[in-house]
């Protein structure tokens, strides 16, 4: 069959079953995904000796509630586009999209469709998270051909799927779930209740001890993680007709077409390799000089189950001179309170404590939120024996967590408050009814920074000029009371409004003393 003819009949099968497998009856997770914002790449890229683009268009594929790009969008110069087929998802992210002002061009329309179209620009970055797990390989067509033709030379594309050989002991399980919620599950009791009786059906099954179970230890504990689970979360992730973990390798070749180079993980914590890799795993990982069979290996190594990835249409090598003044040029600032910094992270390798001696010197010089240069860090803790390396390392290591974000240029900071500004108002406003979106703007950081339900009530009174521990309380309070919601502490519902406002006082407090400083040097009040 001519191609042509093909492509036809695909278009006309999607355009009558319009979800095309995946899970349309139930909304994505209000997730945002830090890996999606386009600065964090100048980082990765420069500690991997590579050139990184100037990003003034985006497109994100396959955006869910759309808060990564309305984020982004609203909180950096760079202009974004993006399609998702779910019109329920679609409406909540136009509407944020409207809220902020800040151009987001966001669609609802196929992989297909959205590639075809002929007002779309071509693009600097390319995302997509998970969505590749979860297509067929009609749908990996159209995109890899998408970014072939739309992804500009030296262009980036973020790329995050379940990977083998991580899931290669779960996925048989995988596959019983959704033969149970196919076959078993009443389909008019809906997805939730099919979910329900599919991980019931397993942990049922599990407990007649099988061979499978006993050769594959770690399915056990996988159920129970995934018991705890949100189902919408589980519907999404385990639940589409298509569900395929991938090796690296086999998606090298499928991007081959594109003309796309491996770069770099997304993932800072890959590119620290103390806490992934033994000493003799490295030593035979050196050994390979091919690029991607290095990474392939390495997967064997850390039994990789999700990465997260930068691939880049023309790779350019920086020499030494020019990777030491970009990295020292590059700025960050403190987002979390000091002493809420915990000096452990976890690798492949376990749980491991940073050093006291390296990290609390970086964090101390960090503590007055004010941005700077990793040059200027290394200058503030030249007199500890901490050297740039040792910097470097910190940094991405409390970037990794949370602690610390790279910053745009001040005059981007500047073009963009008036958008974030709006966009924050509006969540703040459905924070009244819900806890569902934890995560604010930042014009300083270009995306997105935790900021929980209260916090956000309490940003709202404070601009209420209720500044004070008990008014704001007493604000957070009324919401809460209209709604007859409770708190919860230590696991047990509080009932009396005298019990409500000492705790909201104590957390109103707390919110004062260490994580106001942080929103507002980030400029999210």
């Amino acid at each position: 069959m001519a191609a042509a003819a093909k492509l036809t009949q695909y278009l006309e099968r999607e355009m009558s079953d319009w979800s095309a497998g995946y899970v349309s009856n139930i909304g994505y997770t209000f997730g945002y995904y830090h890996e999606l914002n386009p600065l964090r790449l100048q980082l990765a890229f420069l500690n991997a000796g590579l050139a990184f683009p100037e990003i003034g268009t985006a497109c994100e594929l396959g955006y869910g509630q759309g808060i990564s790009t309305n984020l982004h969008a609203a909180s950096s110069v760079t202009q974004w586009y993006g399609t998702d087929f779910n019109p329920s998802q679609v409406f909540f992210a136009q509407q944020l999209a409207r809220s902020a002002e800040a151009g987001a061009k966001l669609f609802d329309e196929s992989f297909s469709e959205f590639s075809n179209r002929s007002d779309l620009p071509d693009f600097d970055y390319i995302g997509m998270h998970g969505i590749w797990s979860w297509i067929s390989d009609t749908n990996r067509e159209v995109i890899v051909d998408f970014i072939r033709r739309k992804l500009k030379v030296g262009g980036v594309l973020y790329i995050s799927y379940n990977t083998l050989p991580g899931w290669a002991s779960f996925a048989p399980m995988r596959q019983l779930m959704t033969l149970h919620a196919d076959i078993i599950g009443a389909e008019g009791h809906g997805i939730v209740n099919r979910i329900d009786g599919a991980v019931s059906f397993v942990e049922k099954m599990l407990e007649t001890n099988p061979l499978y179970a006993r050769a594959n230890p770690s399915v056990n504990d996988r159920m129970k993680n995934i018991k705890e689970q949100n189902r919408h979360y589980l519907a999404h992730e385990y639940f589409n007709r298509d569900w395929h973990p991938m090796h690296f390798s086999d998606l090298a070749q499928w991007l081959e077409p594109a003309k796309l180079n491996f770069a770099c993980s997304a993932h800072y914590l890959d590119h620290i390799d103390l806490i992934n890799l033994g000493e003799e795993q490295r030593k035979f990982l050196e050994e390979i000089t091919d690029t991607k069979f290095r990474q392939a290996v390495r997967d064997f190594m850390v039994n990789q189950q999700f990465r997260r990835d930068y691939w880049v249409k023309g790779a350019r090598k920086l020499d030494a001179l020019e990777q030491a003044e970009l990295v020292r040029s590059q700025r960050v600032v403190l987002q979390t309170h000091p002493d809420d910094i915990e000096l452990k992270v976890s690798g492949s390798l376990g749980e491991a404590t940073l050093s006291e001696e390296i990290y609390r010197p970086v964090i101390e010089a960090l503590a007055d939120y004010k941005k700077k240069t990793l040059a200027r860090l290394a200058q503030a803790v030249a007199g500890k024996n901490i050297n740039f390396p040792q910097v470097l390392q910190a940094i991405m290591i409390l970037n990794s967590k949370g602690h610390v974000a790279s910053v745009q240029a001040e005059e981007a900071t500047n073009k963009v408050k008036r958008h974030t500004a709006k966009l924050n108002a509006f969540l703040r406003h459905k924070a009244r009814g819900s806890g569902d979106i934890g995560y604010l703007g930042s014009p300083v950081t270009g995306g997105g920074v935790a900021v929980s339900r209260f916090q956000q009530l309490f940003i709202t009174a404070m601009e209420l000029d209720k500044k004070k521990p008990e008014q704001m309380a007493n604000h957070v309070w009324q919401v809460l009371k209209s709604q007859g919601q409770k708190l919860l502490k230590e696991g047990t519902a509080l009932e009396t409004e005298e019990e409500h406002l000492a705790e909201l006082n104590r957390v109103a407090t707390e919110f004062i003393d260490k994580r106001l400083p942080a929103l507002r040097a980030l400029q999210v009040i």
